[in-house]
């Protein structure tokens, strides 16, 4: 079968079509028709040799799938073949791939497998961290920054469905219309001048509780000085540059808490936590109580362009390849 691989991460241009062995299920296992794979910054940055992991080459990218279920392993009953789904695995960017039955999702009527592949991921992220991690309860004031990229948008559709009022934080005007068009009550812009100035105004006399934070960049810690008693910033990532510092008296003073998300070891350490909140969240989909992900697709051959995109944090939604023979 065909994969698109990388026998080095130098660049992401050394991904390319090769020929690959076929893959079969193993027990409670299955195996999936690729049509769609979700590519984000971290994908970005393991495919460019810059995450603190290094893979086994050569590297097949792709922890985000869709498709159909074209065979099934010893002990599988809840799958059957024909079945669309999606699931979180490995080498995923592949014409086939093979995922734990337990880690596979029927895709709701109407979501395309697009938009099935820009899901999970991004809006587990949210869920586990403004739900888990950042208690986040209704009527509750919630920032987010990065608010028009993958996770930044899940972060606005799982907050609003927790009942916050949202602040989408974002760069350009044609961003922050994107944020509210996407269901944010406000927008602010990031250019630090002023910014708590601003943010006060927008906050209308009451107090941020939490702050969603993938960018980690210079409003990090004007961000955390906005929040008020008992506050909480989740650090979910650092795609804004040099990491930043806070001075230890802070957290103190506010009884506010810096708290991390980390989406990849609660799936590690708490899989059946994880597994129930991606059912809660394709029924949330599959209801119309979340939006449908918006995506910058690319075909399956546009494998570089795809990934430097996601890493270049322009993309108005998730970057998703598509594969045109399934």
């Amino acid at each position: 079968m065909k994969a698109i691989a990388a026998d080095r991460l130098d660049s992401f241009g050394d991904f390319r079509t090769v020929d690959v062995t076929d893959v079969s299920p193993g027990d409670g296992e299955v195996r999936i028709r690729v049509a769609a794979v979700g590519i984000g910054y971290v994908d970005a940055l393991i495919a460019s040799g810059r995450y603190q992991v290094k893979p086994d080459l050569p590297h097949i990218p792709g922890a985000e799938i869709a498709g159909t279920i074209d065979a099934i392993g010893p002990g599988v009953r809840d799958w059957k073949p024909g079945d669309r789904v999606f699931a979180l695995t490995r080498a995923g960017l592949a014409e086939q791939a093979i995922a734990a039955a337990a880690a596979c999702h029927l895709i709701p009527t109407g979501i395309s497998a697009a938009q099935a592949a820009a899901f999970a991921l991004n809006h587990l992220t949210a869920l586990h961290g403004l739900a888990d991690r950042g208690r986040l309860m209704p009527k509750e004031m919630l920032l987010v920054f990065g608010a028009a990229g993958g996770v930044g948008t899940a972060a606005i559709a799982v907050g609003k469905q927790l009942g916050a009022t949202v602040i989408a934080a974002a760069s350009t005007p044609e961003k922050r219309a994107f944020a509210m068009a996407h269901g944010a009550d406000k927008a602010i812009d990031t250019d630090p001048d002023g910014w708590r100035d601003r943010l006060r105004d927008r906050l209308d006399g009451r107090q941020l509780d939490v702050v969603f934070d993938p960018v980690m960049g210079p409003l990090f810690q004007p961000a955390f000085r906005s929040l008020g008693w008992g506050g909480r910033h989740l650090v979910v990532g650092f795609v804004g540059g040099p990491i930043p510092a806070l001075p230890a008296n802070l957290p103190l003073m506010k009884g506010a808490g810096l708290i991390g998300v980390d989406v990849r070891q609660f799936q590690l350490f708490e899989e059946r936590a994880a597994s129930n909140h991606l059912e809660t969240l394709a029924k949330w989909l599959g209801e119309g109580a979340l939006p449908a992900p918006t995506v910058r697709a690319f075909s399956w051959n546009d494998a570089p362009a795809a990934f430097a995109q996601a890493f270049g944090g322009k993309s108005l939604g998730k970057v998703v390849l598509t594969n045109e023979q399934t």
